[in-house]
């Protein structure tokens, strides 16, 4: 049966979101969910796009070694760190408000860094396109789950709404390879302009309005604000700073220090705390607890696969970025699928702690199986196998956390149970890429060119730990409840 998310459930109440701040529904359309999956999209694509254009950024702005890394964790820094405030205001001013003015940020943000003529303008570009995706991807989420009612027809929203990421995060590589190569490094940043006017266009037209009891109720938690922002960012930049300046330094493990004390602070504050930035009921939620923790896995793993992939192939296989961006079009065609097929149809008919469980462990094994593929005298069809499982177990696993992370939240705090997620994902790539690098390297000399047997050998090593790490994650999904309550209960009215 083909997947139509359009259909809606108008006689069966959601219980799990009534009550009177639930938003009014009303009946989203296929063309709603389809400027989701659009901003979903476009996120995911900026993740990627600037990879394989790096090099020609580096020279053409005269970036140092050191400092290129920046264009991408500039980017991460602001998103991870910003994410719970704007999940916040999400709930608290309305998610299509949100929507639109991230969308606007976002769009202003790739144009200034088009134009950018020295490093300082595109690093500080890159850190408002952050800011723009800390408010669009809660409110993407908030708008998904709240308009589409718990159970199959959320499902089959998620795993459109998984599938654009999917296909952005791929498609990011290739469309960064074709543009550098045929028009310049500055059209990986002004190819989401127009993108992001259309949806910024189009959002006022399509998403329902929000409701007037949405905004305003109670004051912001100033200090919960202050600290969970300061804290995150903090956290993250000590990440992503770690194999440039060294764990051993202020910017590495001072960061992650003062980031995690400054998070156990703002914990002890939201305990006291009247109208919290984050209400702590939530992590007594066991789905959201169980999904933000299997998300944490699973994004290190994949951001560290993502490297592993691409740098094997132009560096240890001698390929162009166009050739390096055409190299991930099977797996971005096998997620796609996966999360669009495979996912709902596991869900519905075995549950989410199956589905979570054997989508996790095919993604490890599948990661596993490229790793052992690389070779210095390797080729594109020894990858393939690990290719064809990473693919669908990723695909798989995209949908079923985010289905889980959703299930059992109010409506009216879907804003920052998304955000919670979303912050999930954002620390795990971070800290998965870090470390990865850090393994990656370990053996190498840091004065000389590296033979391409050693580089190959720490790539190896690096991805085998992002597979392991997988694959022991997946047992995270037995502490999400038995399948009877756990599955998503049969759609009656969209028989």
């Amino acid at each position: 049966m083909p997947i139509s998310p359009a259909r809606t459930r108008r006689s069966t109440p959601d219980r799990t979101t009534s009550g009177p701040d639930t938003p009014a529904r009303g009946a989203p359309t296929g063309l709603t969910l389809a400027i989701l999956a659009a901003a979903q999209f476009v996120v995911a694509l900026d993740y990627n796009i600037v990879y394989v254009a790096l090099p020609e950024i580096g020279s053409g702005l005269g970036f140092t070694a050191q400092s290129l890394q920046w264009v991408v964790s500039s980017y991460a820094v602001t998103f991870g760190g910003l994410l719970l405030l704007g999940g916040r205001l999400v709930d608290r001013i309305g998610a299509r408000r949100m929507f639109a003015l991230g969308v606007a940020l976002f769009g202003l943000a790739c144009l200034v860094g088009g134009f950018a003529g020295n490093p300082g303008v595109l690093l500080a570009a890159r850190a408002l396109q952050g800011v723009g995706a800390a408010m669009l991807a809660p409110a993407t989420l908030s708008l998904i789950n709240t308009g589409f009612a718990e159970g199959v027809e959320r499902t089959r929203a998620l795993a459109i709404w998984s599938a654009a990421g999917s296909a952005g995060l791929a498609a990011g590589a290739l469309l960064g390879g074709v543009l550098t190569e045929l028009g310049g490094w500055r059209w990986v940043m002004f190819v989401m302009v127009p993108a992001a006017a259309a949806i910024l266009f189009a959002a006022p037209r399509v998403l329902a309005a929000d409701r007037p009891t949405a905004a305003g109720r109670g004051g912001l938690d100033v200090p919960g604000v202050l600290l969970a922002t300061a804290g995150s960012t903090l956290l993250v930049f000590g990440l992503v700073s770690g194999p440039d300046a060294g764990w051993v330094s202020l910017r590495g493990v001072g960061a992650i220090a003062a980031g995690a004390v400054l998070l156990g602070l703002f914990v002890l504050v939201e305990r006291r705390t009247r109208d919290p930035l984050v209400p702590l009921r939530l992590f007594g939620n066991r789905s959201l607890v169980v999904a933000m923790a299997a998300i944490l896995v699973f994004q290190s793993g994949l951001g560290g696969a993502y490297y592993v992939f691409t740098t094997y192939l132009q560096n240890g296989l001698g390929y162009s970025a166009l050739k390096t961006g055409l190299a991930f079009l099977p797996v971005t065609v096998l997620s796609v699928v996966a999360g669009m097929r495979l996912g709902p149809a596991l869900i519905g008919s075995r549950g989410l702690r199956f589905t979570l469980f054997v989508g996790m462990l095919a993604n490890g094994l599948g990661i596993g199986a490229l790793a052992l593929g690389m070779s210095a005298d390797g080729s594109f069809v020894a990858l393939l196998p690990g290719i064809l499982v990473w693919g669908l177990g990723g695909g798989v696993t995209f949908t079923a956390m985010f289905v889980t992370a959703a299930s059992g939240v109010a409506a009216r705090e879907q804003g920052i149970a998304s955000a919670l997620a979303t912050t999930a994902q954002q620390l795990g790539g971070a800290a998965g890429l870090a470390v990865l690098i850090a393994i990656a390297n370990a053996h190498l000399a840091t004065d000389t060119a590296p033979a391409p047997e050693d580089l190959i050998d720490g790539l190896r090593a690096a991805g085998l730990v992002a597979a392991a790490a997988s694959i022991l994650g997946a047992f995270l999904a037995f502490a999400l409840r038995r399948p009877a309550a756990a599955a998503s209960p049969p759609d009656r009215t969209a028989a």
